[in-house]
């Protein structure tokens, strides 16, 4: 093992090709499951024993043609040896998840995956967090675990005015004109108490098969309908939520180099990166700070109530220009 790192919620330990074809020997005879999801392009193969696990994949990612060839693997497994643990060859693209049953972790390492091969092979990048499009401007929303990403993003979507490309996770590709921010799940992953911010969720939440973390993969469609999940945006603002409870304003623009810092500084605001070395370090800066100079961004501070942080968003992005107005600020 030559690197290793710690998240919020499990170990990541990278290993090399060596340990990778050992521990594929070993499991192989456990394996009940084989699906291949596409993941923006990538055909991810899931390998298990756990028939929820593979239940839930099945759902939540669009299907890969079975003679398409995998680019990456996971493999979801019990091994007493092993306390809660990733283990990754990114040579061969391969995450071995011991003793792991929370679904979510499982679609965040898939998505990881993926996303460690579009950096280095097409140079397109991840970002954790939600992507939403207001009348063709899309904006995404990152933050720290319990900053109200999930709140707010289907807080917003009670406006019939606003779309939604992701609530947790997409994949962006810089182009001349701009940067696209691409979707790659085809169900959403809810919280159980998403209703009791917002009660028009209350029906989806009840029809839904709810895991022992009080999660469900539900068809947002019944809810909002079908024209407003969309694949695709134009990212035109980027907004980074907090925490601040002695800051008296809801939110303010930032400059570029601003963000970035901010980003750098919490780990991109994503825990599920699997190689954290120099050289991804520099590839996930560069991109961000290019994102950033095309983008409004602003700092949301979600100390105020729900209601009034989805009126600070709103007005955000009803202000956006392509002329990049001057800086707004919003008192508390």
């Amino acid at each position: 093992m030559v690197f290793s790192n710690v998240n919020e919620s499990y170990n990541i330990k990278l290993i090399d090709i060596k340990t990778r074809e050992k521990l594929m020997d070993e499991y192989m005879p456990k394996f009940l499951y084989e699906e291949k999801a596409d993941i923006y392009g990538c055909c991810i193969k899931l390998l298990t024993d756990d028939g929820w696990i593979r239940d839930r994949w099945t759902e939540n990612f669009y299907n890969m043609y079975w003679n398409v060839r995998s680019h990456g693997r996971i493999i979801v497994t019990k091994d007493d040896r092993y306390d809660l643990i990733v283990l990754y060859d990114p040579l061969s693209k391969t995450a071995f998840l011991l003793n792991m049953d929370y679904y979510g972790w499982v679609k965040s390492v898939a998505l990881s995956v993926a996303g460690d091969i579009l950096e280095d092979h097409h140079g397109i990048f991840s970002i954790h967090g939600a992507c939403l499009d207001y009348n063709g401007i899309g904006f995404s929303i990152v933050g720290l675990a319990g900053m109200g990403k999930t709140t707010n993003a289907y807080g917003l979507l009670r406006n019939n005015k606003i779309r939604v490309i992701s609530d947790d996770w997409f994949f962006v590709r810089p182009l001349e004109t701009g940067f696209l921010a691409f979707s790659s799940e085809k169900n959403f992953y809810i919280r159980a108490d998403l209703a009791e911010v917002w009660p028009e969720f209350s029906g989806l939440v009840k029809k839904a098969l709810v895991d022992k973390k009080g999660r469900a993969i539900v068809n947002l469609r019944w809810v909002i309908g079908k024209g407003r999940i969309i694949p695709m945006t134009t990212l035109r603002i980027f907004l980074i939520l907090v925490r601040e409870k002695s800051v008296n304003k809801v939110y303010w623009e930032i400059e570029p180099e601003e963000a970035l810092s901010m980003l750098a500084q919490n780990g991109y605001y994503n825990p599920h990166l699997l190689v954290r070395d120099d050289r991804k370090k520099k590839l996930r800066s560069e991109f961000f700070l290019k994102l950033l100079e095309m983008t409004e961004n602003y700092v949301v501070n979600t100390a105020a109530t729900p209601h009034e942080t989805q009126q600070a968003i709103l007005k955000i992005v009803e202000s956006y220009n392509h002329s990049r107005p001057s800086t707004l600020t919003g008192e508390g």
